[in-house]
C-alpha cells in the first residue's frame, strides 16, 4: 500500500512537471479516485516523507537540482492542499454515512433518536445546512431493510421540507422587530403582532402555520394548534424549522451592541419559551398518542436547554418569568423533571436544576425545590462550579426563609457569602448579604430581640447586597436585593422606607418581565400602605399582587388576598368596590379586562378556601 500511495504521488508530481495537470480540480480527482478508505493516514505519511526530502533538495549547491525541487515543493504544496480538502469532505461522508448506518440498524423506539442526536446543535461539529441536505439525500438513497425504508423515508422527507420552510422563514426571523407596531419579545397573545404571527405569514406549510397561529393567539400549544395526530415527516420538519428559528433568533439577539443587557434578556426569554413550546408540544403528542414523537419534544427540549447552560448569562438567579408563566410554566417544570433525574451529572446539568429549583420556590412547591437545589449543590461540587454551588446555596436560603425555618437560612446564606468572597463572586456576595439580612430580620422579630444595633448591621447587610447588584449591573439580581431590603423595611415597620425601597423593586422586575418579583413587590407594598392606613392603595397594589401570583399559579397568591379579604371586610361590600372602581383604568393597562373582572371571583376563590379549611 505504502509503494501503490508513493507511486500516486510521484504520477501526480510528474504529470505535473510535464504541464498535464491543468488544475487543482484534477489533482483532487485523482486522490478521490485512488485513495481508499480508511488510508488516509498512510497516504499522508507519504506525502509528509516527500515534502521533507523536497526540503533537504532546496538547499543543494545545483541550480538545476534546486530549480527542480522548487517545482516539486509546487506540485506537492498542491496536493497537500487538495489532501486537505478530500479529508474535510470525506471526513464530513464518513459522519453522515455513520449517521445513516445507526438510524438503519437501531431499534424502531431508537431511530428518531439518532437522527435528533444527529442534528444537536451541542455536538462538537454542527451540521451545516449543506450537511444536512446531504443527509436528506444519503436516507432517501440508503439501501435498507424494507420494514424500515418508509420510516428512513420519512427523516429524508422531513429534513428536506424543514430545510425548505426554513428558507422561507430565514428572512424573516428577526424581520418583526422593525415594524414599529410591534413590541419586542413574545409578549401578550395576538393574532396580529408578534413573532408567531409573524413567522405564521411566512410559511406555507399548513400544520406550521397552525402551530404558529395558535401560539400567536393562546401564547400556549392547544387542542386547535394540533387537532390530529401528524405524519413523522411533518414532525421532523417542525423540527428542523423550530430549532433552525431558535438558534437564528439567539444567535442576532446575543450580537446585538446597542444593548448588551438587553439583548441577554431576550436570549433568556427565547430560550425559555422555546423549551415551554417543545414541552407543550410534548404534552400535545402524549395526548394524541404518539409516544414517540412526545419523547423526541422532550428530547430537543433537553437539547436546547444544555446549550443555554452554556452561555455566561444564565441565569443562575431569576430572570425566569419573562417566558414562562401560567399553566404553560408548570408544564414545563413537571416535564423536565422527572427526565433530567436520568442525565450524567455534568455542569450543565447542575444549572438547568438550579433553574428548576427557584422556579419550584416561586410557584410555592418548597419541598420539591429544596430536593432540587440540594440536587444541584451536589453535582456543582463534583463539576467545581463554584458559582452554581454559591447560587444553589442562596436559593436553599431564600427557601428556608420562605418555610421560616429562618436558622437553616442564615446558616446556608453565611456558607454562600463566605464562599461568594473566596470565590470574587459579586453577584453571589449580593444575594447572600439579601438572604442573610432579610433571614435574621425574620428571626429577630419572631424572637422578639431586635436592638438598635442588630438593626443597623441588618440593614447595612441589605443595603450593601443592593449597591453591589446595582454595581454588577445585574437586573434580576437587583431586583432580588431591592425586594429583600424591602420586607425587611416592612418587618421593621418603617413603612414610608419600604413603600420606596419595593417601588424600586417593582420598577426593576417589571423592567426584566419577572412576573413573580412583581406579584410579590404588590404583596408587600399592600402591607405597607395598609400599615400606613392608606387603605385605598393597598386595596391596588394588594390586588395586582395577587393577580399577578395567581397568573403564573404561586401559592404566594394567598398573602395579597388574605390582607384585601381584612380591607374588604374593614370598607364594606360596596366601598371595596368603589376602590376597585377607582383604579379601573390602571387595571385595564396593567391586566386587562379579563384580569379586572376575574378580581373578584379570586377573592371569593381565597375566601371559599378558608372556609373550607376551618370545616
Amino acid at each position: 500500500m505504502q509503494d501503490r500511495y508513493q507511486d500516486l504521488i510521484d504520477r501526480i508530481i510528474t504529470a505535473t512537471l510535464q504541464g498535464k495537470i491543468r488544475s487543482k480540480q484534477q489533482v483532487y480527482q485523482m486522490l478521490q479516485a485512488e485513495i481508499r478508505p480508511g488510508e488516509g493516514e498512510l497516504f499522508e505519511r507519504c506525502l509528509q516523507g516527500q515534502l521533507d526530502e523536497v526540503a533537504a533538495q532546496l538547499n543543494s549547491a545545483d541550480e538545476l537540482k534546486q530549480a527542480k525541487a522548487t517545482r516539486k515543493q509546487r506540485a506537492l504544496k498542491t496536493m497537500q492542499t487538495e489532501w486537505e480538502r478530500w479529508q474535510q469532505e470525506n471526513q464530513s461522508s464518513a459522519v453522515l454515512d455513520h449517521i445513516v448506518r445507526a438510524i438503519a440498524t437501531a431499534d424502531s423506539s431508537d431511530r428518531l433518536h439518532h437522527l435528533l442526536t444527529a442534528i444537536d446543535p451541542n455536538q462538537a461539529q454542527v451540521l451545516t445546512r449543506e450537511q444536512l441536505q446531504q443527509l436528506a439525500q444519503r436516507l432517501q438513497q440508503a439501501a435498507v431493510d424494507p420494514e424500515i425504508q418508509p420510516i428512513v423515508q420519512e427523516f429524508a422527507t422531513g429534513l428536506t421540507q424543514g430545510l425548505k420552510s426554513w428558507q422561507e422563514l430565514e428572512a424573516n426571523v428577526v424581520s418583526w422587530m422593525f415594524d414599529p407596531s410591534q413590541a419586542i419579545g413574545f409578549g401578550a397573545p395576538s393574532e396580529q403582532s408578534g413573532p408567531w404571527a409573524a413567522w405564521a405569514k411566512s410559511v406555507s406549510q399548513t400544520e406550521l402555520k397552525q402551530v404558529f397561529q395558535d401560539l400567536a393567539q393562546h401564547q400556549a400549544i392547544t387542542r386547535a394548534g394540533l387537532p390530529a395526530p401528524i405524519p413523522l415527516d411533518i414532525w421532523v420538519e417542525m423540527a428542523v424549522v423550530l430549532q433552525r428559528l431558535q438558534l437564528g433568533l439567539v444567535s442576532w439577539l446575543d450580537k446585538q451592541p446597542y444593548d448588551r443587557s438587553a439583548g441577554k434578556r431576550l436570549s433568556i426569554a427565547t430560550y425559555l419559551t422555546f423549551t415551554a413550546v417543545w414541552s407543550q408540544l410534548s404534552q400535545r403528542f402524549s395526548e394524541l398518542g404518539q409516544s414517540t414523537l412526545a419523547d423526541g419534544c422532550f428530547q430537543v427540549a433537553l437539547q436546547s436547554l444544555y446549550q443555554f447552560a452554556q452561555q455566561d448569562y444564565f441565569p443562575l438567579y431569576g430572570g425566569l418569568f419573562a417566558a414562562l408563566s401560567g399553566e404553560s410554566f408548570r408544564v414545563t417544570l413537571d416535564y423536565l423533571d422527572q427526565p433530567l433525574r436520568q442525565v450524567p451529572n455534568t455542569q450543565s446539568k447542575a444549572r438547568i436544576i438550579t433553574l428548576l429549583g427557584y422556579s419550584q420556590r416561586a410557584l410555592g412547591q418548597y419541598r420539591q425545590a429544596i430536593q432540587l437545589h440540594q440536587w444541584a449543590l451536589e453535582i456543582a461540587r463534583d463539576a467545581d462550579d463554584r458559582r452554581c454551588e454559591i447560587a444553589n446555596l442562596n436559593h436553599l436560603s431564600r427557601t428556608f426563609m420562605a418555610q421560616t425555618d429562618y436558622a437553616s437560612a442564615i446558616g446556608d446564606s453565611q456558607r454562600a457569602l463566605i464562599l461568594a468572597r473566596q470565590l470574587g463572586d459579586r453577584l453571589g456576595e449580593a444575594n447572600a448579604l439579601a438572604t442573610l439580612g432579610c433571614s435574621e430580620v425574620f428571626q429577630s422579630r419572631q424572637n422578639a430581640d431586635l436592638d438598635a444595633d442588630q438593626y443597623e448591621r441588618l440593614l447595612d447587610y441589605l443595603q450593601r447586597g443592593l449597591q453591589l447588584s446595582e454595581q454588577e449591573g445585574d437586573r434580576p439580581s437587583q431586583a432580588l436585593c431591592a425586594y429583600s431590603l424591602g420586607i425587611a423595611q416592612v418587618a421593621l415597620q418603617q413603612h414610608e422606607a419600604a413603600i420606596a425601597t419595593l417601588k424600586q423593586g417593582l420598577h426593576i422586575a417589571q423592567a426584566i418581565g419577572d412576573l413573580f418579583l412583581q406579584g410579590m413587590n404588590c404583596a408587600y407594598l399592600a402591607e405597607a400602605y395598609y400599615g400606613l392606613g392608606d387603605a385605598e392603595t393597598a386595596v391596588y397594589v394588594g390586588c395586582m399582587g395577587m393577580y399577578l401570583l395567581h397568573q403564573i399559579q404561586s401559592e404566594q397568591w394567598r398573602q395579597p388576598a388574605g390582607i384585601l379579604s381584612i380591607l374588604a371586610t374593614q370598607l364594606g361590600p360596596s366601598a371595596f368596590q368603589a376602590v376597585l372602581e377607582k383604579y379601573r383604568p390602571q387595571f385595564m393597562q396593567q391586566i386587562g379586562v379579563d384580569g379586572y373582572d376575574y378580581l373578584p371571583t379570586l377573592l371569593s376563590e381565597y375566601r371559599r378556601s378558608l372556609d373550607e379549611g376551618d370545616r
